[in-house]
């Protein structure tokens, strides 16, 4: 629980922390005109997918009760953090662990949404199984035998009489 806690927190500061990298790594390793123009759109785009992702990851009910991602999310989301975290080295294979960035983001967020839309429906089923228990509870309560030991609906009093109340205002 202490890895997954800690890996919710780091991603928050992921979402900086991670397009910096890439800046301070090309500034570090890099070097080329062309590339530094790619990193004017790379830097962008990473945080608002790495944003968009912890975004959604902690609107998870689940999440948010524990403070804690699910162990797949570690999984995926920390393969994707690595890839980003390779690429920012720009080496020789700096191109192999970018496309391995772009599909492990992609693969993260349909992951992210699964779980998001499972959670949510888990806990829909949940609180309509409690809705029914509460009602077939309370429906048994309010029909008791009546001096017929039958049970009637429980609104009937017996009484055949019915009163209509019209209020007319000015």
């Amino acid at each position: 629980m202490l890895i997954r806690r800690a890996f919710y927190r780091w991603l928050f500061i992921a979402i900086v922390a991670l397009p910096v990298w890439l800046a301070v790594g090309w500034a570090i390793f890099g070097g080329g005109g062309w590339g530094t123009l790619g990193l004017i759109v790379v830097v962008p785009v990473g945080f608002l997918s790495l944003g968009v992702v912890a975004l959604l990851t902690s609107l998870r009910p689940t999440v948010r009760e524990q403070r804690a991602v699910s162990w797949m999310d570690l999984g995926v989301i920390g393969a994707w953090h690595a890839a980003i975290v390779a690429t920012g080295f720009y080496g020789a294979t700096a191109t192999l662990f970018a496309v391995l960035a772009i599909l492990l983001a992609i693969a993260a967020f349909w992951m992210v949404v699964w779980q998001l839309v499972h959670d949510g429906a888990r806990r829909v089923q949940a609180s309509m199984a409690e809705f029914e228990r509460l009602a077939a509870q309370q429906q048994g309560a309010a029909r008791r035998p009546d001096a017929a030991g039958t049970h009637g609906p429980p609104f009937d009093d017996g009484d055949d009489e019915v009163i209509i109340v019209r209020e007319v205002r000015d």
